[in-house]
């Protein structure tokens, strides 16, 4: 179980608000999250999805409020050892000319000794198979498609072998068939493997097929629950528009009004 327990965050030099020292771009978040389930984080640019999942990672502190996996307190883990529990994927991933699986195989850093062992090679052989990379496996990361490449790095996370699976705008800048191939293994591999998982999405849509939960973050309010749950008075608070739900070939949409 992830638990974020009123977490606070602001950036230095951000505005002041209400005679504060600086404006809070996070404040009082709690939340959590079960083995198993995709949340979806949304909300408008600038709200705080990426530095939310940048405080989980470890790459900001957090000096408000708590955050705890499998009720640890990840205040309390070294680096390596929330590298063992936390993979996460930024938006922009940089890959060097290494072969694909050479480019997963770096996903086993934090369990690594002087050299790879027969375990390591396994789970990587084994991640390799289970995206359908094998073809690819020789093959020069800087030779593959968009869609491609979103799945080895996903593998390299995924050998970490985490608890926790933080997605920054998993599919951006892939086609319609890649973001919905991509984002249907993400959903299966969280299942299969019990894995929480948060996936930072702009597409409603997108999010309304793959996701169990949403974190809603916005100016004015946070809201979170289920997908089924998710309406449009909530979208508006958010984003400032109205939008139509409904059902489209069996599955939930949402379209934006007219103005």
């Amino acid at each position: 179980m992830l638990e974020i327990d009123r977490v606070s965050f602001a950036y230095p030099g951000s505005a002041a608000v209400n005679g504060s020292a600086r404006a809070l771009l996070l404040d009082q978040l709690s939340l959590s999250s079960a083995p198993g389930e995709l949340l979806a984080v949304l909300g408008p640019n600038g709200a705080g999805k990426s530095t939310l999942l940048k405080l989980i990672a470890g790459l900001l502190p957090c000096k408000q409020g708590r955050i705890r996996v499998d009720a640890t307190d990840l205040d309390s883990l070294s680096r390596r050892e929330r590298a063992r529990r936390i993979a996460y994927l930024p938006q922009i991933t940089e890959t060097a000319q290494v072969t694909v699986f050479e480019a997963v195989l770096l996903g086993r850093l934090p369990h690594l000794g002087l050299q790879p062992s027969e375990r390591d090679l396994e789970v990587v052989d084994a991640m390799i198979c289970d995206l359908g990379l094998a073809p690819l496996s020789a093959r020069r990361v800087g030779r593959l498609s968009g869609g491609e490449l979103q799945k080895v790095v996903i593998a390299r996370a995924l050998v970490q072998e985490p608890r926790l699976l933080l997605l920054d705008e998993p599919v951006n800048h892939l086609d319609l068939r890649n973001q919905i191939a991509v984002l249907r293994s993400i959903q299966q591999l969280a299942r299969e493997r019990a894995l929480i998982t948060l996936v930072v999405l702009h597409d409603l849509n997108l999010a309304l097929r793959f996701a169990d939960r949403f974190l809603l973050l916005g100016p004015a309010a946070v809201s979170s629950g289920q997908m089924d749950a998710l309406g449009s008075a909530d979208i508006r608070a958010a984003y400032g528009i109205e939008v139509i739900r409904g059902q489209v070939g069996g599955h939930a949409v949402m379209v934006p009004c007219a103005d």
